[in-house]
């Protein structure tokens, strides 16, 4: 019986990979039922699929999700970016050219452009240069060249609503965790025909697929999800739109914010977190800047999570990933070392992975779930 339980699934992602390189597949909306489903676990740190579990499979595809769910996330993570023609989709690069094979597409050549992002020249292809039936047309492929390649151009890019799906048609309840994406630049390049904004639409999908309620709250069990983002603004903008948890995302100190002339040193301060408190329930930092990095190793950590958690703010750091390129030199080559030090030393209440399979198999391992669950 052992090995039929284990064989299933893979035997259901290998039609799923067959599947996917030729067409969508979704029918929308989801038909999955929630009530008779396994519920969220809420006892041990959130295991957050970043870009799904993209140390396997190209980030941000069906086969992504899919797998990260079958390896026990609680959350699958996606970045929201816009098409040409207005269409919600999942990828994280605002263009192309690293994540997908549209340099073989001889036929979009003359695509290339350079915007401004980030207050930065960026050249290359550019989400918001295609409609979703040509961005249908492109492969997938995996970032980093250390990492299994045979999946390359195999996978298209999915939709918000796709994704969605692959969340509720889980068979146990599994949160998504959406990111508004590069919002100043989706409203400089996107205008929707009713006037509404790029943040406007994210929020209306989520409400259509029945996204609601405050963390923790009977609506929120039933269907998981924070929102998030980089840009404070946007947070604070559907704040009276929806009631759903939402995190404001922190990168390294000395970076500017996209939508204000801040850097995220003085977006960190008391000040700050004191203003941004009562429209969001956590941050979600890079974690080096919870604990700076000198040659590769960790120096003393900063008090930032103390002063989160001073006031009742989650602390989701990212991004964790298994290969010795990313694991800093005092954890000796072992994902498990670090899991434990930032767990169970630093205090996180959740977790950005790459492998979301290595942090499932850590926490059962340390902290099993009770058996009601």
């Amino acid at each position: 019986m052992g090995g039929v339980k284990y064989c299933l699934p893979l035997l259901l992602l290998s039609l799923l990979i067959a599947e996917c390189a030729s067409r969508p597949l979704y029918t929308l909306p989801s038909l999955a039922k929630s009530g008779t489903k396994k519920p969220l676990q809420t006892s041990r740190p959130f295991n957050v699929a970043h870009r799904g579990a993209n140390g396997e499979f190209p980030e941000e595809t069906a086969p992504s999700y899919m797998r990260a769910i079958e390896e026990g996330a609680d959350f699958i993570e996606s970045d929201i970016l816009s098409t040409k023609d207005g269409v919600l989709i999942c990828h994280h690069d605002v263009n192309l050219d690293d994540t997908t094979d549209v340099a073989d597409h001889k036929e979009f050549a003359d695509r290339k452009r350079t915007y401004e992002v980030q207050g930065m020249n960026m050249t290359g292809f550019f989400t918001v240069d295609f409609t979703l039936e040509e961005l249908k047309t492109l492969g997938a492929k995996q970032r980093y060249p250390f990492r299994d390649q045979q999946y390359n151009g195999k996978f298209p890019i999915i939709t918000l609503d796709e994704y969605i799906a692959i969340a509720l048609d889980a068979t146990r309840v599994v949160g998504i965790y959406p990111e508004i994406k590069n919002p100043v630049f989706i409203n400089q390049q996107v205008k929707w025909a009713d006037g509404k904004k790029f943040e406007d639409k994210i929020v209306a999908t989520l409400k259509k697929y029945g996204y609601k309620g405050s963390y923790m709250s009977k609506d929120w069990l039933k269907q998981p999800i924070f929102i998030q983002s980089f840009a404070a603004t946007s947070l604070v903008y559907i704040s009276n739109m929806t009631d759903s948890p939402k995190v404001f995302l922190i990168d390294d100190v000395t970076i500017l914010t996209e939508d204000t002339n801040k850097t995220y040193a003085e977006i960190t301060s008391d000040k700050y977190l004191d203003y941004i408190k009562p429209y969001v329930v956590g941050i979600g930092p890079w974690k080096d800047t919870i604990v700076p990095v000198d040659n590769n190793r960790l120096t003393t950590p900063t008090d930032l999570v103390a002063r989160a958690h001073s006031r009742n703010l989650q602390v989701h750091p990212y991004t964790y990933r298994n290969e010795n390129q990313f694991l800093h030199s005092g954890f000796h080559q072992d994902a498990y070392l670090e899991y434990d030090y930032w767990i169970n030393k630093i205090g996180v209440d959740g977790l950005f992975t790459d492998f979301t399979g290595s942090l499932h198999n850590f926490q059962e391992l340390t902290s099993p779930l009770p058996k009601l669950q």
